[in-house]
């Protein structure tokens, strides 16, 4: 297994495969970086990195679509796959395996290295020279409620009584140069720390950390138990210790390698208005809510940094490929920790993060003895929804036999279109909602309260109703299809 020490290393990697697209031409962060990007998602076409930026004052750049699906059909995982130190050939339930069995892996702490070998380091500006003013922070849409700088950057973040320090990502808006409001919601991770501090009356002393090894944000994108140190999962990941370095100001350690880090304090109380903002489900929110302001007390930076940008929306983008990935692995964690048999759980990204995919090997029935499909599809609901996890629950489950590779669309909906009851074999539970899941009421969303579906798709045993396959693999024997394809091109 491989793995990038920083930013620079993953751009390199992506243009090696012809999914980086290197943009000369003059590009505004208003809204048009972000356009450019968004289009790039639509299309799948190479991720944008944008060289001459209209704004910019110290020749910084843009990196649009970090952890996008590639450009590549033939390798539509390999942004995902190489953020994790993978093949980029590696398909779903392989990603997907390998995150599982990092969680349940020994931690690696991270290795404080020198300022001098940190390359983050560089560039430091302390009091007053500390602005943002120095960079061109992008406005990612039309209706956005201000220029967002943090969509793809790690906010650090440690209890008071260092038990627990959390890396993760959570949006953020700038205010001025000085002064920046994000969304800090309990029982988030961040929500939580922040609270602990703020009941102790104290601001909360944070870093934002843009670029580094491209698993930094793709670990702070998925959800981890709480209590569990993202530094310490990310060593796991890649088999060594991380190289953090300590802060200017506050007592926290960064990635030595990363291209931007802004350090300061987040109020004690919700001070700023901070939104609209559009987001994960396709649809633009036109909502406010007060909300903390983080301070910008000393900013250091690498030489021509690289900032990573994200126009989250209609899939697919981060939100889906990474966060959609990460809950998946929970869930297939959590299912095999009861015992169930199950081979892969997918959130197929085109489904917004309202669709997740259980499939189950064939001799479920040999595990599970006198256990009908209805009981069992039962069991995996009672798992997913006493979890006490919200990430893990979706407006709609299926559970499906393995012949599906559910991350294939068009395998997924035929098997959806032939193996799901039009009205019957489905179980609900009282469930948590997300204010932007349209499929609900507007009375449900408003008490994010609302029903969570499990469908059993499973079909009957051999014997007993099940249809053989009428496709090329299954309708015809081997020596047939293996004279098929030797003379396909002929």
């Amino acid at each position: 297994m491989s793995h990038f020490v920083d930013l620079r290393e993953y751009t390199d990697a992506l243009a090696a495969l012809r999914d980086l697209k290197t943009i000369d031409r003059p590009v505004s962060v208003d809204l048009e970086a972000a356009a450019v990007t968004r289009r790039s998602y639509e299309l799948r076409t190479a991720a944008p990195l944008f060289t001459e930026i209209v704004e910019d004052r110290i020749g910084m750049r843009l990196f649009g679509a970090p952890a996008g699906m590639s450009s590549r059909p033939d390798i539509p995982l390999a942004r995902l796959a190489l953020s994790v130190g993978l093949p980029p050939e590696t398909g779903a339930a392989a990603l997907v395996e390998h995150l599982v069995r990092t969680r349940i892996a020994p931690p690696v702490p991270p290795r404080l290295v020198p300022r001098e070998s940190a390359t983050c380091k560089q560039n430091i500006l302390l009091g007053s020279e500390a602005s943002l003013d120095h960079f061109a922070v992008p406005r990612i849409h039309e209706s956005d409620g201000g220029r967002y700088l943090n969509t793809w950057g790690v906010i650090i973040a440690r209890m008071p009584d260092r038990s627990w320090t959390n890396w993760s990502i959570s949006r953020i808006m700038m205010l001025d140069g000085k002064r920046m409001t994000g969304l800090v919601v309990p029982p988030q991770p961040l929500g939580l720390v922040w609270q602990a501090w703020a009941e102790r009356g104290e601001p909360m002393p944070y870093a934002l950390v843009q670029g580094g090894a491209p698993a930094i944000p793709f670990v702070g994108g998925i959800p981890l138990p709480k209590g569990v140190d993202e530094a310490g999962y990310i060593g796991a990941l890649h088999g060594e210790p991380l190289d953090v370095v300590r802060c200017e100001t506050v007592d926290l350690e960064v990635p030595a390698h990363a291209e931007v880090v802004i350090e300061g304090h987040l109020s004690v109380g919700r001070d700023s208005l901070e939104g609209p903002f559009g987001e994960y489900a396709g649809y633009c929110s036109n909502q406010t809510s007060p909300q903390p302001v983080y301070s910008v007390d000393a900013i250091t930076y690498r030489d021509e940094p690289i900032w990573p940008v994200v126009a989250e929306g209609r899939p697919v983008d981060e939100y889906h490929t990474v966060t959609g990935t990460g809950r998946s692995a929970n869930v297939l964690h959590g299912l095999r920790g009861a015992g169930l048999p199950v081979t892969t759980v997918w959130m197929p990204f085109p489904a917004a993060m309202h669709w997740a995919v259980v499939t189950v090997p064939e001799d479920w029935r040999t595990i599970l003895p006198d256990v009908d499909s209805a009981e069992f599809v039962r069991r995996i609901g009672e798992v997913i929804h006493n979890s006490g996890d919200p990430s893990n629950l979706m407006p709609t489950t299926f559970v499906l036999d393995d012949d599906i590779d559910p991350s294939d669309e068009a395998d997924l909906l035929w098997a959806l279109a032939t193996r799901i009851h039009p009205r019957d074999r489905r179980l609900a539970w009282d469930s948590t909602v997300l204010p932007l899941m349209a499929c609900y009421t507007e009375e449900e969303r408003r008490r994010m309260r609302g029903p969570s579906v499990v469908h059993d798709g499973l079909l009957p045993a051999w014997g007993e109703g099940r249809l053989s396959h009428s496709s090329f693999a299954q309708a015809y024997p081997a020596d047939i299809r293996d004279k098929v394809v030797d003379h396909w091109d002929d």
